[in-house]
């Protein structure tokens, strides 16, 4: 069945002590909820706002794909395959872990940073790590995740505008900017839907300026 998640209704984490404020879609870390794990390869998308000079310290990942994607300000990415990366607004950030690496990110600016973090599972494990930005990402333009077998949409719309998304045995579509039609509902900033099975889906922008991420995806996780 089709599912929306309100923007108020994900589960509160981070550290605001520290300057980090995240909002969880799915279980994530001391929180579990065994009817809210995953859709689809999808196992986490956070919505992350760092303060001026906040981050995550050191940690590792394996066999998981961690698509990021910025909203306002600047991240500033390190891994332990030498990369040393600013991404900024627009820009679409990609750290396959594959058999295993540490990374860290932060905010190493003034200006609060505001970031979506999605977490896939690959269809395969292991692997050498691998990292990829793709600066300016264009509107219409699709990424394809190969090793989860996913493609991320990236919707812009003007006010009345309408954009078709594909069909896919699973689609999640995420609210970055504005308010949206899409499968009867209307979505606001921060809001989420995921559909099985979609077919013949559009979006279409309410009253202002609008911006959905939308994953097609056609594989769940093959484990063991």
């Amino acid at each position: 069945m089709t599912y929306v998640q309100r923007a108020a209704d994900r589960f509160r984490g981070g550290d605001p002590a520290a300057g980090i404020e995240t909002w969880h879609a799915f279980s994530f870390s001391g929180f579990y909820d065994p009817d809210n794990v995953r859709f689809g390869p999808l196992a986490a998308c956070n919505e992350e706002r760092l303060a001026g000079g906040a981050g995550f310290a050191e940690h590792p990942h394996r066999d998981v794909e961690i698509v990021t994607w910025v909203i306002e300000g600047e991240l500033t990415h390190e891994d332990s395959t030498g990369q040393v990366v600013t991404v900024r607004p627009g820009d679409l950030q990609r750290l396959s872990a594959g058999s295993g690496v540490r990374h860290t990110e932060r905010n190493a600016g003034s200006v609060p940073l505001r970031f979506v973090q999605m977490w896939l599972t690959p269809s395969e494990f292991g692997g050498e790590p691998s990292y990829e930005v793709v600066r300016g990402i264009a509107d219409g333009t699709p990424y394809a995740l190969r090793r989860a077998e996913t493609v991320l949409h990236v919707r812009r719309l003007r006010s009345g505008d309408r954009a078709a998304l594909p069909d896919a045995p699973w689609l999640y579509a995420h609210v970055v900017r504005g308010a949206v039609r899409l499968a009867g509902e209307v979505l606001r900033e921060g809001d989420a839907i995921r559909v099985p099975d979609a077919v013949g889906l559009t979006v279409e922008a309410i009253g202002s300026r609008a911006e959905v991420l939308a994953w097609e995806m056609h594989a769940e996780p093959r484990f063991g």
